[in-house]
């Protein structure tokens, strides 16, 4: 009797053991939504619904050298880190001067040193730019590289700016590369 105790106890342990979640720890590289209009600033009273969303996640420079080292010129990268950048447009925008319908879309782009090319590319869902395919593209728009930012910018943002409902800019930016793309609606 005191064996089949012993015994009941010891599988209760187990399978107890078993069903314990094991949770992932935090990223490295956080993710983060930029809007348009920004939702999330304290005086905004007005209740306009979002235009724009992007998802995306934002490394740390950690000192490194980014552009032209760690993400080589001329080569498509995923805009951040981990999942590709996803950009939703609520409605039928222009972006960096070029038509697009409203949709969900991933982002990508290709740095240079004096311009970078922005892409837009039906293929969602997936990790990174490894299984980017050229012929999924939605659009293509190239926008200069603007003034070196005062200090360097740690993590990988984007940020839209513009105070008409009609008209705005995506900014990315990080390290001392920033490059601003029009939007209009």
């Amino acid at each position: 009797m005191k064996k089949t105790i012993i015994l009941s106890m010891l599988i209760c342990l187990l399978t107890l053991g078993a069903k314990a979640q094991k949770f992932r720890g935090l990223d490295k590289s956080p993710r983060d939504i930029a809007y348009y209009p920004d939702h999330f600033a304290h005086d905004r009273k007005d209740g306009q619904k979002a235009l724009i969303k992007v998802a995306y996640s934002r490394p740390f420079l950690n000192g490194r050298e980014i552009f032209g080292k760690k993400e080589p010129y001329g080569k498509v990268w995923r805009l951040g880190a981990d999942e590709s950048t996803e950009i939703k447009f609520y409605q039928d925008a222009t972006f960096g001067g070029k038509k697009v319908k409203a949709g969900t879309y991933s982002m990508f782009a290709i740095p240079g040193e004096k311009e970078w090319t922005i892409i837009l590319s039906s293929d969602v869902d997936y990790w990174g730019a490894y299984k980017y395919k050229e012929a999924n593209d939605v659009l293509r728009t190239t926008v200069p590289v603007s003034p070196k930012p005062a200090a360097p910018i740690e993590n990988f943002s984007i940020v839209f700016t513009g105070d008409k409902a009609d008209k705005a800019v995506m900014a990315l930016g990080w390290e001392n590369t920033v490059v601003e793309v029009p939007v209009t609606f």
